[in-house]
């Protein structure tokens, strides 16, 4: 990099940073598996599974903290009744939309046939299996349909694009995720105003033409913790996920502080965010979507690194206006640009300002904030937008700090670098 980009920034003071924590609701499931079990005993689905009858379970490419757990027990529930399972990747056009890469995904989130106690069967082959009625056709994993039987899993949520009744969560993986790259491309295709309209209508047909058993859908709370587990007949998905839908937006991390003048990201990825960083966090959007509200306001972010997990997808890349070159070295567009080619939502793919290292792009996510004094910069510092617990906060933010009930005082003003380092 030019010694004149340094000379330009030398003089940006890096603010002395804050450590605290951001007070959430919280009453995480003690146990998981004794809950879904229950659930199910209840419902009494697994009736619905026939003595060597083959079932397909989804998996897909988002972080959920007990997703292992909770396949492993779906597993041995199959097994007990008779059925022989097998877990399915079902994330689109996710892994670069090609079969080993999906597998990949799922092994970079613990999910292999050992942990689990079932084998991965993957394909981007699907088979049509009926027409929408809004015309649209209706596509699944060749796998899954040549099961005698599918169930499906997946964390209930926000959805990073567009707004709805229906955003992400169980009728999504059946539209989406099991849709694959030609699944996905079918629903994207329109736009994001018309995603939770198409989801439902390919999800009815879906749900018609083939035998769904019954569905998990998971609720996680600000600390990455499952909250609450609903098992669903398939008879009962529609209905009942929009109501999850709202006691997940109520119980997602967000940012308590609302004005940021610099907002400091250390990692992005796809096993945070479909976009790598949650745009119902950062309050920046990749499509034309009708904002909730006008909360956060932040001048500008910097995202400094790109997880492991991703293998090189860098999707929502162009939600941030600095980086490093670190960050741009990992990028892989083989595995980056399927996502945006298949949304049409270009915007999330395109480059920031690219600076050396850290310090740099920090200095330059100040200094293009046009505020009049640097040394009163509003900065927030995370590790990524899934983990909001803790965080630090610049020392002008302290009073504020001191005035809200949701906000705890962890440590004395450290070193930027210092509390960069920490964040692990």
């Amino acid at each position: 990099m030019s010694s004149v980009i340094e000379q330009l920034l030398e003089s940006v003071p890096l603010p002395k940073m804050i450590k605290v924590r951001q007070v959430f609701p919280a009453i995480p499931l003690e146990n998981v598996e004794a809950e879904l079990r229950e659930q199910l005993r209840k419902k009494q689905l697994l009736s619905r599974i026939k003595p060597g009858q083959t079932v397909a379970i989804t998996a897909g490419s988002r972080g959920i903290s007990d997703i292992v757990r909770i396949l492993r027990e779906v597993v041995v529930c199959v097994k007990e009744a008779g059925g022989i399972p097998f877990i399915v990747p079902a994330m689109g056009s996710h892994g670069g939309a090609t079969a080993q890469g999906q597998v990949e995904m799922l092994n970079s989130l613990g999910i292999t046939e050992q942990s689990v106690g079932a084998p991965i069967k993957s394909s981007m082959e699907v088979i049509q299996v009926g027409v929408a009625a809004n015309g649209l056709p209706a596509y699944i994993d060749r796998y899954a349909a040549e099961a005698g039987g599918i169930i499906v899993i997946n964390k209930i949520k926000p959805h990073v694009a567009f707004h709805g009744k229906i955003e992400s969560g169980l009728m999504k993986m059946i539209t989406i995720g099991l849709g694959k790259q030609r699944g996905a491309d079918t629903c994207h295709r329109l736009g994001p105003r018309k995603m939770s309209e198409n989801i439902v209508a390919i999800a009815r047909t879906l749900l018609e033409k083939t035998n769904i058993i019954f569905a998990v859908g998971i609720i996680e709370n600000a600390y990455d913790q499952t909250q609450e587990l609903a098992v669903l007949g398939a008879e009962e998905i529609e209905k009942e996920e929009p109501k999850l839908l709202i006691k997940a937006r109520e119980l997602a991390p967000k940012l308590i502080f609302k004005d940021i003048d610099a907002l400091i990201i250390k990692e992005m990825g796809k096993n945070i965010s479909g976009t790598g960083m949650d745009t119902n966090v950062i309050g920046r959007y990749h499509t034309d979507i009708d904002k909730i509200g006008s909360e956060p306001n932040i001048s500008k972010i910097a995202v400094l690194d790109l997880t492991d997990q991703s293998h090189g997808n860098a999707n929502g890349i162009g939600l941030a206006d600095y980086t490093t070159s670190r960050l741009f070295k990992k990028i892989s567009f083989e595995m980056t640009y399927p996502n945006s080619l298949t949304t049409t939502a270009s915007l999330s793919v395109k480059i920031p300002m690219i600076l050396d290292n850290d310090l740099l792009a920090i200095k330059a996510c100040i200094k293009c904030s046009n505020i009049p004094d640097y040394s009163k910069v509003r900065a927030v510092m995370i590790k990524n937008t899934l983990e909001l617990e803790y965080i630090y906060i610049s020392e002008s933010m302290l009073e504020e700090a001191l005035q809200n009930p949701r906000i705890e005082i962890l440590s004395d003003p450290v070193e930027l670098e210092l509390a960069l380092s920490s964040m692990i």
